[in-house]
């Protein structure tokens, strides 16, 4: 069963599909966001706010969230951890 992880705003993402969270204030991930953008590779999921955390799809998608990367990953290790429990 996919694990589904909330991003913020509504927004869910298969927490299975996930390559990396990064920041999006490194040189090289804003020239990949606006790549994917021009590309049309990207899922803007913030609701207008600032992007806080990138998020690398196995199919070469970016999602783009206002939560931060730490919090997105906390959520992925809950999910996991609630997985083990319960098997």
């Amino acid at each position: 069963m996919s694990k589904l992880i909330h991003i913020g705003f509504g927004n869910i993402v298969n927490a299975d599909k996930i390559i990396s969270i990064v920041s999006p204030e490194a040189a090289p991930i804003k020239r990949m966001v606006q790549k994917a953008r021009e590309d049309g590779t990207s899922v803007d999921a913030t609701q207008g706010r600032k992007t806080k955390a990138v998020i690398v799809m196995e199919n070469g998608m970016l999602v783009l969230s206002a939560l931060l990367p730490e919090t997105i990953c906390a959520r992925t290790q809950t999910e996991s951890e609630n997985v083990l429990d319960e098997t």
